[in-house]
């Protein structure tokens, strides 16, 4: 195999679904061209990722990979590796692999035709305000994509049905190549090179999209952003992708989100923190201070003797989601005075004197033991 999709997503043979998912949203997030404009190298390393996620993600399509990985050359027909591409679509199954490689006599199905391949899945970043990720919004979504064509339905033949069954076929979408090689003779199947595999032609091609069977237009609508999203949340539009060749199911959109910071609050999961300034007076005396939140200021009360990093708790007070809601975090810091006047700087001398060392319980604490540790008395700094 040339590619190992395990190792692109970094996850083991045994990952579950889940972990294949978590894994694919975190490099699909980091490796984004939105992000990374210009940069090729990010853009080839978002392609494989996509690619390994196409195939790890679809139970079937892992099954045959890992039936590769564990019999490399089997399924190959050749060399190279047979899920690599962006149009993999995965073979029909194990049956197929041996009749093609011997001939037949393994129950397969070779000539079965091949089912129309699904269209690509587009994705789209959208940006959105700390509180507008927090509280939920309303986005309008605007991006270009190849649509199904509604005047022959997909298919590319004028009315959609100005079409006959492929001759060089035989409308299976799939022909039979006979070699000789040294070790005997060796049949393989592969698609049909004038239907595409799709079994059928097209006699007169749709007017409007040239037998395309899509065109391209610019598609609008407006998303519901649920409350609680972050960066590494994902929104899923079925349908809305690239419409696929020859009829088949299109693609789907996928939006994730890039969030702005905010001023003051930081987020972590649910939960909010924030860092507020207080006057040594409100550390020493106590008193209450505003605290910025979600839809307005919070009041908390500050007890006296508060030190500086003390951390306090607001319940209820985070971000809104389907699993509960979160805290509020507030760390206080005592704001200290930079330029003191004389007569400031005295009066704190005067009240700093004042006060007897045993009151100040951390200091007391750390004086006693640097006394213990020199063996002299130390008095407070």
């Amino acid at each position: 195999m040339e590619k190992n999709y395990y190792e692109i997503l970094g996850v083991s043979r045994n990952a579950t679904q889940e972990e294949i998912k978590s894994a694919y949203r975190k490099l699909a997030k980091q490796y984004h061209p939105d992000l990374h404009p210009g940069d090729q190298a990010v853009a080839d390393k978002f392609k494989e990722v996509n690619e390994a996620n196409a195939v790890l993600s679809d139970e079937e399509k892992r099954k045959q990979y890992d039936y590769e990985l564990d019999h490399p050359g089997m399924g190959g027909m050749g060399g190279g590796n047979p899920f690599s591409g962006a149009g993999f679509s995965g073979f029909g199954d194990l049956g197929d692999i041996f009749s093609s490689m011997f001939g037949g006599g393994f129950g397969g199905t070779s000539s079965a035709r091949q089912a129309p391949a699904r269209g690509a899945n587009i994705e789209q970043t959208i940006r959105l305000s700390f509180l507008d990720a927090i509280k939920g919004c309303t986005k309008e979504i605007s991006y270009f994509r190849n649509e199904p064509c509604k005047s022959c339905n997909g298919t590319g033949a004028k009315g959609g049905t100005a079409f006959q069954k492929c001759s060089k076929c035989g409308g299976t979408g799939r022909i039979k190549y006979q070699q000789d090689t040294i070790f005997g003779r060796t049949i393989q199947v592969g698609v049909c090179p004038d239907c595409g595999g799709t079994g059928k032609k097209i006699l007169e091609k749709c007017p409007d999209c040239k037998g395309k069977g899509s065109v391209r237009n610019q598609t609008r609508f407006t998303v519901n952003i649920p409350a609680g999203v972050d960066s590494d949340s994902s929104l899923r539009k079925r349908g809305y992708g690239q419409a696929a060749p020859n009829g088949g199911e299109p693609g789907d959109l996928y939006l994730y989100f890039q969030i702005e910071p905010h001023k003051l609050l930081k987020r972590q999961d649910k939960d909010l923190y924030v860092t507020v300034p207080i006057s040594y007076k409100t550390a020493v005396l106590g008193g209450k201070i505003q605290v910025p939140g979600i839809d307005d200021t919070q009041e908390l009360t500050i007890p006296a003797g508060t030190s500086s990093g003390t951390r306090f708790c607001i319940r209820g007070k985070g971000v809104r989601t389907v699993n509960g809601t979160g805290n509020l975090y507030v760390d206080v810091q005592i704001d200290i005075p930079e330029k003191l006047t004389r007569e400031q700087m005295k009066k704190l001398n005067d009240f700093e004197d004042s006060i007897p060392l045993k009151s100040c319980d951390n200091m007391q604490r750390y004086a006693n033991n640097l006394s213990a540790l020199y063996g002299r008395t130390i008095d407070k700094q």
